[in-house]
C-alpha cells in the first residue's frame, strides 16, 4: 500500500496573525485611541467613511493616507507560503521579512510624520509639502503592529531561536516590544534632554558642571557642615531602608513559618497594611504623633517635661516613615522563599547531628539568599523612588526624588537638571542590582524538585524564636499604633484643636443621596474614587502576567541580550515616578500614540512601573523549582505554553499573589507619576487627597485614605482566595512542643485525609 504523505496548505499560526492584521487594516478604526477605545460607539459615528473612525483600507481607496497602503501587501505575504514547510528556508525569511518591514513602516510612518506634515526637512525635500497630517494610532494600528510583531518572531523561531519554541520567542518579542516603546522611549526622550541649556543649545560643558556639582556630591556634614549632598543623602537611606526591611520582612515570614504561630493571617493582613496606605498618610501620621504638636510628643513634654523638638523631620522621621512603607514588600518577597525552602535538607542536617541554630544557619538562611537578595534590591530602589515621604516629612534633608519633582514643577522649570539627577538615581540602583547579582553568584538555590517533599520544616531554635518574637511583637504594636491614630483622626473635627468626634469628614467624601432619577452620589470623592477602583482593576493582572511571564523568561530560557532584556524589564522602577510621569507626558502627547488625558495611559504607567516586583518575586519564586519539572513535562509531549500554565503557574501562587496585590494597592496609592498624568476626566483618588492636604483638610484626607484601606484589604483578601496558596504536600505542625505531633497530609487520589505521627526534631 502507498502512503502519501499530506503536505500543509499554510501554517496554522501564520494564518491566524494574517487575519488578526487584516481585520485591522480592512475593518477596524485606523486611528482615534482616545475616542471610543472600549466601546462599540465608533459604529454608529459615520463608520466607515468618516475619516475619524475610518479603516486604511476605506482611506486609502478614497485617495487618503497613501501611507498606509504598503500594509495590506505585507500583511497578505504569508500567502507565499501556500503548500511550503516550516522546514523550507523559504518560510522563516518571507515571514521574518514581512514582519520586520511591516513593523519599520509602521515606525517611519508614525513618527516620520506629525501634527503638520513630514517632521523632519529632508522628507519634505524628497516628497515635498505634505497637505495632511498624522493622527493617534487606533485599534486597527494596533492590531496590524501585532500582527507584523508575531509573523516576525514566528519566523525568528522556525530558523530555530531559542530552540525553535514559538511560545517563548513570541513571548520574548511581546515583551522586548512593550518594554521599548513604554519604558526606553519615554524615559530616553527625557535624559535626552540632559544635554539641553536653558537657551534649548546642546551643552557638554553645562552637563558635567551640574552633573558633579556641590548640591549632589558634598560631604560637608562629615567635616562639621550643614548638611551632605543630595545623592550620598539618598543612597544612605536607601542603604537603611534595604536592610532593615529586608530583615524585618525575614522576621515576619520566620514567626508565619517556622514558630507555630497561630495567628499567621492575622499577621500577614497587619504587614500588608502600610503598603496599602496611600502617600502621605503614614508621613502625616507621624506628624501627629511626633511633630512639635503632636499627641506623644506633648504627652512627654506634660509628664516628663521633655522638651519638644523637630527631630521627626528629617532623616529619622523619613527612615520610620519608609521603613513602615516598605516593609511588606520584603515580607512578600520573603514568605514565598522561606517556605519554599525543602525540609527535607533541613532534616537531613538534624539527621547528621546538627542542632536547630547550626541547621538554620548553615542550611536554612544560604536558602533564603535569593529572596534576601531580592527583598534588599527592591526596598533600596523603593526609597529611591519614593516622592510622598520625603515631601512631608524630609525637612533639610534633601534626596534626589523631591529635587526632580521640584526642577520640574518649580519656578525655575529646569527640564536638564531634572534629567541629570535621574542619570545619577538610576547610577545608584543599577549599582545595586549589579551588587546584588554579583552576592548570589552562580550557586544554585533549587529546593522544589518533581521528587516527593513531604517533610516539615523544624522550629527556630529557642533564643532566635524570642528575638524573632520580641522583634515582631514590637513592630505589629508600632504598626498598630499609627493605624490607630490614623482611624482616630478620621473622626477628629480638628487634630491639636477640637478633639470632638464627628462624621462630616465621610459625609463630605462619600455622601449618598436620591433624586426622582435614582441613586446620586453626593460626596466629593466619588469620581476619583470609582476611577480609581476601575484603572486599578485593569492594571493588576495584567500587570502580574507580564512579570510573571518576564521571570519565566529570565530563568528558565537563555537567549541572546538576556542581561539587557533583563535591565530593560527593571528600568522602570529604578527610575522615580515624576520622572515616568513627566516622560509620559512629553512621548504620548502627540501622535503616533496620543493618550495624555486618557485613562490608559494611567493602566499603562501603572502596568510598567509595577511589573518590576512581579519580575522579582517570580524569579526569586522560580529559582527554585527544579527544571526537572519543565523537562518532564516537555518530554511528555506538552509544549512551553501548556508547561508554564498547568505545571509552573501553580507553584508561583506566593509570586502570582505578592505581584496582584502589589501592583493592585500601588495603582490605589501611587502619586508621584500619577500627579502628571490625572486629567479632568480621569481624576484619581492620590491626586485628591494630595489636593486635600494642600488646603488643610487634614480630616478629609485621612478619611478618605481609612476608606481606600478598608476597600484595599477586602479587594487583597479576594485575590488571596482567588488565587489560593500552594500545595506542595508539606505537613503542618500542630503541636511543636511535643516529643511527636500529628499532622494531616491529603492523599493523592484517595478520598480521605490521613494522620501521621512522626518523632520530634
Amino acid at each position: 500500500m502507498r502512503v502519501t504523505e499530506t503536505i500543509p496548505t499554510l501554517h496554522p499560526t501564520a494564518v491566524l496573525w494574517m487575519a488578526v492584521g487584516l481585520f485591522g487594516y480592512a475593518v477596524l478604526p485606523w486611528y482615534g485611541m482616545d475616542q471610543n477605545l472600549f466601546t462599540l460607539g465608533w459604529l454608529f459615528g459615520g463608520y466607515p467613511f468618516d475619516d475619524d473612525v475610518a479603516p486604511a483600507l476605506f482611506l486609502n481607496l478614497r485617495g487618503e493616507k497613501l501611507w498606509l497602503a504598503p500594509f495590506g501587501p505585507l500583511l497578505l505575504a504569508p500567502l507565499l507560503l501556500w503548500r511550503r514547510r516550516k522546514q523550507d528556508p523559504f518560510f522563516a525569511r518571507l515571514l521574518i521579512a514581512a514582519g520586520a518591514a511591516g513593523c519599520l513602516w509602521m515606525a517611519l510612518q508614525g513618527f516620520g510624520i506629525g501634527l503638520r506634515g513630514f517632521r523632519w526637512e529632508w522628507l519634505t525635500a524628497l516628497f515635498g509639502e505634505l497637505g495632511d497630517r498624522q493622527f493617534g494610532m487606533g485599534w486597527g494600528a494596533l492590531a496590524a503592529s501585532t500582527a507584523f510583531l508575531f509573523l516576525f518572531t514566528l519566523g525568528l523561531a522556525a530558523r530555530g531561536a531559542v530552540g525553535g519554541d514559538e511560545f517563548v520567542v513570541g513571548s520574548i518579542g511581546v515583551v522586548v516590544a512593550v518594554v521599548g516603546i513604554f519604558i526606553l522611549m519615554p524615559i530616553l526622550q527625557m535624559l535626552g534632554s540632559a544635554l539641553i541649556t536653558q537657551d534649548g543649545d546642546y551643552s557638554l560643558s553645562v552637563f558635567a558642571a551640574k552633573l558633579f556639582s556641590e548640591r549632589l556630591w558634598s560631604l560637608g556634614c562629615l567635616s562639621g557642615g550643614p548638611r551632605c549632598g543630595v545623592a550620598w543623602n539618598s543612597l544612605f537611606l536607601a542603604i537603611l531602608v534595604g536592610v532593615i526591611t529586608t530583615l524585618l520582612g525575614l522576621v515576619f515570614a520566620l514567626v508565619v513559618t517556622r514558630t507555630g504561630f497561630r495567628f499567621g493571617a492575622t499577621l500577614r493582613a497587619l504587614t500588608v497594611l502600610p503598603i496599602i496606605t496611600p502617600p502621605f498618610v503614614i508621613g502625616l501620621a507621624i506628624i501627629l504623633l511626633f511633630g512639635m504638636s503632636g499627641l506623644v510628643t506633648q504627652t512627654l513634654a506634660d509628664f516628663i517635661g521633655v522638651q519638644p523638638t523637630r527631630w521627626v523631620y528629617g532623616l529619622p522621621g523619613l527612615l520610620i516613615a519608609q521603613v513602615l512603607a516598605f516593609t511588606p514588600i520584603a515580607f512578600l518577597v520573603m514568605i514565598g522563599v522561606v517556605e519554599g525552602v525543602s525540609p527535607s535538607m533541613e532534616e537531613a542536617a538534624q539527621t547528621l547531628r546538627a542542632n536547630r541554630w547550626q541547621t538554620f544557619v548553615t542550611v536554612s538562611l544560604p536558602l533564603m539568599r535569593p529572596g534576601l537578595a531580592n527583598a534588599f534590591l527592591l526596598g533600596f530602589i523603593e526609597s529611591m523612588a519614593d516622592f510622598g515621604n520625603p515631601l512631608v516629612l524630609g525637612g533639610n534633608f534633601d534626596v534626589l526624588s523631591t529635587e526632580i519633582f521640584f526642577a520640574i514643577v518649580g519656578a525655575q522649570y529646569d527640564q536638564a537638571q531634572a534629567a541629570i539627577l535621574a542619570i545619577v538615581l538610576l547610577m545608584f540602583t543599577l549599582g545595586a542590582f549589579y551588587a546584588q547579582r554579583f552576592w548570589l553568584g552562580s550557586r544554585s538555590y533549587t529546593t522544589l524538585s518533581g521528587k516527593g517533599d513531604a517533610g516539615a520544616h523544624p522550629h527556630l531554635p529557642a533564643r532566635l524564636s524570642v528575638a524573632v518574637f520580641g522583634v515582631a511583637g514590637f513592630w505589629t504594636l508600632f504598626t498598630l499604633f499609627i493605624y490607630a491614630t490614623i482611624f482616630y483622626g478620621s473622626f477628629v473635627k480638628l487634630w491639636g484643636v477640637d478633639f470632638s468626634l464627628t462624621f462630616d469628614h465621610y459625609v463630605k467624601s462619600f455622601a449618598i443621596g436620591w433624586t426622582e432619577f435614582g441613586i446620586h452620589w453626593r460626596g466629593a470623592a466619588w469620581s476619583s474614587f470609582l476611577t480609581t477602583i476601575q484603572i486599578a482593576l485593569i492594571s493588576a493582572p495584567l500587570t502580574a502576567a507580564i512579570g510573571l511571564l518576564t521571570a519565566y523568561l529570565l530563568v528558565r530560557q537563555n537567549f541572546a541580550g538576556k542581561q539587557a532584556f533583563e535591565f530593560g524589564t527593571m528600568l522602570s522602577f529604578a527610575i522615580p515616578g515624576t520622572i515616568i510621569g513627566v516622560s509620559y507626558v512629553i512621548a504620548f502627547n502627540v501622535p503616533p500614540i496620543e493618550l495624555t488625558g486618557t485613562g490608559i495611559i494611567l493602566v499603562v504607567s501603572f502596568i510598567f512601573r509595577n511589573m518590576p516586583v512581579g519580575v522579582r518575586a517570580g524569579v526569586a519564586s522560580m529559582a527554585q523549582i527544579d527544571r526537572s519539572l519543565d523537562e518532564s513535562s516537555l518530554t511528555l509531549g506538552a509544549n512551553s505554553w501548556q508547561t508554564f500554565r498547568k505545571i509552573l503557574l501553580p507553584l508561583l501562587r506566593p509570586a502570582i499573589v505578592a505581584a496582584l496585590v502589589y501592583s493592585f494597592v500601588r495603582a490605589m496609592t501611587a502619586i508621584s507619576a500619577v500627579i502628571f498624568l490625572v486629567s479632568a476626566r480621569y481624576d484619581m483618588s492620590t491626586s485628591y487627597i494630595v489636593g486635600r492636604v494642600e488646603n488643610n483638610e487634614y480630616g478629609v484626607a485621612i478619611a478618605y485614605s481609612t476608606v481606600l484601606i478598608v476597600v484595599m484589604l477586602a479587594v487583597v483578601g479576594l485575590m488571596q482566595l482567588a488565587v489560593g496558596r500552594r500545595n506542595i504536600g508539606r505537613r503542618r505542625i500542630e503541636d511543636p512542643q511535643a516529643s511527636g505531633w500529628r499532622s494531616n497530609v491529603s492523599l493523592p487520589g484517595a478520598g480521605r485525609t490521613q494522620t501521621v505521627v512522626t518523632g520530634g526534631g
